[in-house]
């Protein structure tokens, strides 16, 4: 897409026509300005600044550790590289669970400083408050369910959820919840393709799946994964598109290779003086020799 070319901006009520019209929704995470400018440039409809951030950028062992300021940090390089994509940003752990007040403040700070359009929090019927209270304050937000990395040490780490008919039933419960609260859209994360099916033809908003199967009105992916620029093995559900990793330490290696030998820079990468300059300071050179 060329960037001088107008574009359709992606909007809340643009993505909601999409799942009643069944048009398929295309979403990524970007953390950064030229992340952000290629994904929005490939036609990407949502854009996510998550707190996956945390492992794949700041080298985290988990979510849990970003903080409010990290997030805020990346998401205004997003904002500065996306012209046609939703922006969203993660409400990061500690940041709602601490009362509304605290909630509502770190949001407003991510549409009005970070250019962020919507929210993103995770939990289902006991957030349903949060969100009523977000969406009452025109605060658009995505919700996020099944698998939820914040919440990582109570799940016992990342399994799949909603293989019982008890835990089916929670799941349910909360999708129904979230979208009862006013949520958008909805994270369908790590649970069987045939509970996301059900989720997704029982809600009117859009489903966004990531390890949910095929299903869903959406699919979302961390960017790092879908590039191969992960250093960890991948998860069932990721498709890697190409190998940014391989590619990148190759270019890094050759890099050092040619400096070690003096092959780096040539000639032709360096500057000259100018003939006159040159001229003057072979005579000087001669006079003295």
């Amino acid at each position: 897409m060329d960037r001088n070319e107008a574009v359709s901006k992606i909007t809340i009520p643009g993505i909601l026509e999409r799942k009643l019209r069944g048009d398929r929704l295309a979403c990524l995470t970007a953390y950064d300005y030229p992340t952000a400018r290629l994904v929005d440039e490939a036609g990407v409809d949502i854009i996510l600044v998550g707190d996956s951030l945390g492992e794949v950028v700041l080298g985290y062992d988990s979510t849990i550790s970003v903080t409010v300021d990290e997030i805020l940090h990346h998401l205004r390089a997003v904002r500065r590289g996306v012209r046609r994509a939703l922006l969203v940003a993660d409400l990061p752990y500690g940041s709602y669970h601490v009362g509304r007040e605290e909630a509502l403040r770190v949001a407003v700070q991510y549409l009005k400083e970070g250019g962020a359009e919507a929210v993103k929090l995770e939990g289902g019927r006991k957030r349903s408050a949060l969100i009523r209270c977000l969406v009452r304050e025109e605060i658009p937000v995505m919700g996020h369910i099944g698998l939820t990395p914040q919440s990582i040490h109570a799940l016992g780490g990342h399994r799949v959820q909603g293989r019982t008919l008890e835990s089916a039933g929670e799941i349910l419960a909360d999708a129904q919840a979230v979208e009862d609260a006013g949520a958008f859209a909805l994270v369908l994360e790590g649970i069987p393709r045939e509970l996301a099916g059900i989720i997704t033809r029982r809600l009117r908003i859009p489903t966004i799946g990531i390890g949910a199967g095929p299903d869903c009105d959406a699919q979302i992916l961390v960017l790092h994964d879908v590039i191969g620029l992960t250093f960890g093995p991948a998860a069932k559900f990721v498709r890697r598109y190409a190998d940014a990793h391989e590619v990148l330490r190759t270019a890094c290696s050759r890099y050092r290779e040619d400096v070690a030998l003096g092959r780096y820079p040539s000639d032709q990468e360096s500057y000259h003086w100018p003939a006159s300059l040159r001229e003057h300071f072979e005579k000087e050179a001669s006079r003295l020799a």
